[in-house]
């Protein structure tokens, strides 16, 4: 007879404990109406919601996550375990020297709680800052699970307690491995509650990673993946169960809730569902980047959302995100023509917001240029007009934008790339206005690539994940084609002031995601007094970004949580 496991992959809310442990409940619930149940697994800290940063220095919110823990454990049913992820005090913290609280997982079964294990490897690097709060387990973390069938010995691990594979990874990130450990133990299957966030081909490499462990330690693997979006990280799900051999036996659906079933029977796991993964990478990323808008909007309380439509290809991506994310009636593009605005730009603003059914409000900011004009006169006479009169027209746009999310309780999603971003090609409190920048991690190449990739499958007729069009176009061909341009005075291109997007983004990804020197992004084959120019650029920028919006992240290397650089700095 098989042992029934599933994985319940949820999109928790950070901080709102009775919601999550609802949800948790909710899916044992609904497994059990049509479904034998074991084990449900949780995600990492489903409890509370990942990561919960300095809400856990709060003492009252700590205790509170205990209770609700306990409530959770008497409302579940008697016969049911459940390996919920949640914060565990450290009672030895003040004896130890040590954190006072252990990222863990607490066994649920009976009504009460049952045993608890604490996560081994504590990441600190990129977004995380896991030793900040938490003290690493030091206890091996096995439990039997009993059945009217088998007998399972189960090892517990944690998010990063999977990640120390150094035959995987040729190189020890951690003094331990907690998966050896247990296997030494003797554990028959190995379950991982994780939080691990996106980024572009992070599902494939997680995959290898498990399907790997499971082969070499010659033991099956069940691994449970939080899903949502939470401030700028966004979690993917995709969980997975893999058998001895390291072939998937059981997968969720990506960037969706599920529950997944896996069986285990015979001294292994077998073959139950596997969801198909996204079809190409700019559906892994359009899925990302929808999952995350939809979230933020809903977590932080915001139905509809305002977006300056300039006509140009960021703004155009950035409203169909928006519109795939929270529906056509929710979103609201403003077009604001200046004298510099060509007809061009209005007709391909008001195109696609027609393409995309969304409801649009023009507002002509001429007369506030001139007033703007007037007030500075006396400051500004007999100095040369430049950069500072150009940046007033996005500023005028940006508070004319703020005015409208102010007034009617509308979150307003900035459309800055991360090319533009990278190099302070934006201006503060300007277009860089709002609350979300939905592609401030997007490189200009990869907004082009997003855009034809929309297209192209509009016009074979594909489904968009999410989002549903009248016609057979997404993104009007001229927006496609026409060369970028802020449109702050006259002819005026992006290429009058950067290199072409190509170039740039090779630079800077060599730059920022490999940190590359200037000789070897020279020695790759790129100019090097341009290379030295885009670096002084992208560090002049650098008090730009630490008062831009939070962007979501979809690259190792994002202007966000896991980007410490100082400003008043000169190397």
């Amino acid at each position: 007879m098989a042992v029934h496991l599933w994985i319940a992959q949820l999109n928790p809310t950070v901080g709102s404990l009775k919601a999550n442990a609802q949800g948790i409940l909710t899916a044992v619930q609904e497994i059990r109406r049509q479904h034998s149940l074991d084990l449900l697994i949780t995600s990492e800290l489903a409890l509370c919601g990942y990561p919960p940063k300095d809400l856990l220095l709060n003492r009252y919110f700590v205790e509170a996550i205990q209770a609700e823990l306990h409530y959770l454990a008497a409302a579940l049913p008697s016969d049911v375990a459940v390996l919920v992820g949640t914060v565990l005090p450290n009672p030895a913290a003040g004896v130890k020297g040590e954190k006072p609280l252990y990222n863990g997982a607490a066994l649920l079964r009976g009504g009460q709680v049952q045993q608890v294990f604490a996560k081994q490897l504590l990441p600190t690097y990129d977004v995380f800052d896991e030793c900040r709060y938490f003290a690493p387990g030091g206890t091996q973390n096995l439990f039997t699970l009993t059945t009217a069938s088998d007998q399972l010995k189960i090892g517990v691990t944690i998010c990063e307690d999977l990640w120390n594979n150094e035959q995987f990874w040729g190189e020890r990130h951690y003094q331990r491995n907690p998966v050896a450990e247990l296997v030494a133990q003797g554990a028959d299957l190995i379950v991982n509650l994780s939080a691990s966030p996106y980024c572009v081909g992070k599902p494939r490499l997680r995959q290898a990673l498990i399907e790997h462990t499971a082969r070499q330690y010659g033991c099956p693997l069940i691994y449970a993946n939080q899903v949502g979006g939470n401030d700028d990280l966004i979690f993917d799900g995709s969980s997975l169960a893999v058998n001895r051999q390291g072939q998937i036996v059981s997968q969720a659906k990506g960037f969706r809730e599920d529950l997944l079933a896996v069986h285990w029977e015979g001294g292994d796991l077998q073959p139950t569902a596997i969801a198909p993964a996204a079809g190409s990478e700019p559906e892994e990323i359009w899925q990302a980047l929808v999952l995350g808008v939809r979230d933020y909007a809903r977590k932080c309380g915001f139905q509809q959302v305002v977006i300056g439509l300039s006509g140009g290809i960021d703004s155009a991506l950035v409203a169909t995100i928006a519109t795939a994310a929270l529906g056509k009636e929710q979103v609201l593009g403003v077009l604001m023509p200046s004298p510099y605005s060509s007809d061009h730009s209005i007709t391909d603003a008001k195109d696609l917001a027609a393409n995309l059914g969304i409801a649009t409000q023009v507002l002509p900011i001429a007369p506030l240029m001139q007033t703007y004009s007037e007030v500075l006169a006396p400051l500004f006479a007999g100095t040369p007009s430049g950069v500072a009169e150009e940046n007033i027209q996005a500023r005028i746009r940006g508070t004319l934008l703020m005015a409208i999310a102010n007034k009617f309780g509308h979150l307003l999603i900035s459309t800055g790339n991360k090319s533009e971003l990278a190099v302070g090609y934006c201006t503060l409190y300007g277009d860089m206005s709002g609350g979300l920048a939905a592609i401030a991690d997007v490189p200009k190449t990869r907004v082009y690539e997003l855009c034809h990739w929309l297209n192209q499958q509009a016009a074979q007729g594909q489904p968009i994940p999410d989002l549903a069009i009248a016609g057979s176009g997404v993104i009007p061909p001229h927006i496609l084609t026409k060369a970028p341009s802020a449109e702050l005075k006259p002819g005026q291109t992006d290429q009058d002031s950067l290199p072409p997007y190509d170039i740039l983004d090779g630079i800077l990804a060599r730059m920022i995601d490999r940190h590359q020197s200037d000789q070897d992004i020279a020695a790759a084959g790129y100019d090097l007094d341009l290379v030295q120019r885009v670096r002084r650029m992208v560090q002049r920028a650098e008090f730009k970004r630490q008062q831009a919006a939070p962007g979501l992240k979809i690259t190792d290397r994002a202007f966000g949580s896991g980007w410490r650089m100082p400003i008043a700095a000169q190397w």
